[in-house]
């Protein structure tokens, strides 16, 4: 094993900073061969936002470029210069959303987190991966940083230029590897589905989940932490730092609890901490009286087409819950004998939902249509709707077998 060393040792990194510069680095990777490394440094925990504060990219023949997102802006121009090229991303999802926000917009991806799951590597991370197989050890010691600081520290930046240097090696190991296990068509279809994801839809009550929102239990404490959720979000977003550093979650369901009074009363509850708690005390005191007085109040409960637990299916859908276990053993010992994690074979919420609700008929047709129809990908149909139909029936068949023997 050997250590990752800087490309440019003894030199120290730069960061692209100017559109001038940045129009000049587009042409040089314009004059680059083959894939596109890139990766996304966001300040997640520290800002509001979800923006990119550095993005790196890595060309053979180019070199590698470290890129300011904010004086930069648009990045319009290196996407139409290479976006048919193949991006190489670790985690592709995570960074999609902010790259898409400065309109970088790749058109074929290769995940390399998603290409070690479905290679059957114990471990995903970029740094464990580089070093399964590439044999390099990749230190990840700067992955929490808060990449907003500016000027960023010499060793993040070497951190985060080594991140898309091994990137185009490590894909290069893995096409091979995919290929050995006939699995190239499947991380096709996988990577395209991470590229047509859609975003989430807002949810409808964001402020239920506050941490400890669940142990309120009056309509007038759901609105004042509803108030409170509201007031602090505002703020959040108006000065851009990550709600949670204003006033943690804990903190407002217990004023929530509480009731507080008065705003002295408030001032004076220990548990009501944070660096905005008091600078803010005005704003939070106004949250109350507004949850107080309101005259529309969350539901106690909200109605949801959440399916209940797994462990409350023997009791409320016993059917259920002998399709849900025979399918789910069936899955895990195709998992293994494909090297392919259950979550990735199929995903659980999508089996669970299936168990819950089956078809009319159960065959592999009938299910390898309702798999299809809840969005999976047609080598996870080919895979997975012949035995889960097969463990369906044999379920049903253990239900009525033991219902005789008991009359």
């Amino acid at each position: 094993m050997t250590d990752a060393l800087p490309a440019n040792e003894g030199s120290p990194r730069s960061v692209i900073d100017t559109r001038q510069a940045y129009l000049d680095a587009v042409q040089v990777i314009a004059g680059g061969t083959g894939p596109i490394a890139i990766d996304a440094e966001r300040a997640s925990g520290f800002k509001y936002s979800q923006r990119a504060y550095l993005i790196q990219l890595y060309r053979r023949g180019a070199g590698t470029f470290l890129f300011d997102p904010p004086p930069i802006g648009s990045f319009a121009e290196l996407s139409a210069v290479i976006g048919d090229e193949e991006w190489v991303l670790h985690a592709a999802s995570q960074d999609l959303a902010c790259l898409r926000e400065v309109e970088l917009t790749p058109t074929r991806i290769f995940d390399t987190e998603l290409a070690a799951r479905l290679l059957g590597l114990p471990r995903v991370g970029l740094g464990t991966v580089v070093e399964e197989l590439l044999g390099i050890h990749l230190a990840k010691e700067h992955s929490a940083a808060d990449w907003s600081t500016r000027p960023l520290p010499a060793a993040w930046l070497e951190y985060a230029a080594l991140d898309v240097e091994l990137l185009i090696d490590l894909r290069d190991v893995m096409v091979g590897l995919l290929d050995e296990q006939q699995k190239t068509e499947i991380a096709r279809q996988e990577f395209q589905a991470t590229l047509d994801k859609e975003a989430k839809a807002p949810l409808a009550d964001p402020w239920r989940r506050l941490s400890g929102v669940h142990s309120l239990r009056g309509a007038k404490n759901l609105s004042v932490a509803r108030e409170l959720w509201l007031a602090r979000d505002q703020l959040a977003r108006e000065t851009d730092i990550a709600p949670g550093r204003l006033v943690p979650d804990l903190s407002l369901t217990a004023v929530a609890r509480a009731l507080p009074e008065s705003k002295r009363e408030l001032a004076a509850m220990r548990e009501f901490t944070g660096r905005a708690s008091r600078s803010e005390l005005d704003r939070w005191w106004a949250a109350i009286e507004v949850g107080r007085a309101s005259t529309t109040p969350p539901q106690l409960t909200r109605s949801t087409d959440t399916l209940p637990p797994p462990r409350a299916w023997a009791d409320r859908n016993p059917e259920a819950d002998a399709r849900l276990k025979a399918a789910r053993q069936v899955l895990l010992a195709l998992g293994e004998e494909h090297a392919i994690p259950l979550e990735n074979l199929l995903t659980p919420e999508l089996l669970r939902r299936l168990a819950w609700t089956p078809p009319a008929t159960i065959d592999p047709a009938t299910v390898a249509d309702a798999l299809q129809k809840s969005g999976a990908r047609p080598w996870q149909i080919e895979l997975t709707a012949q035995p889960i139909a097969q463990a369906f029936v044999e379920a049903h068949q253990s239900l009525l077998d033991a219902a005789e023997g008991e009359s």
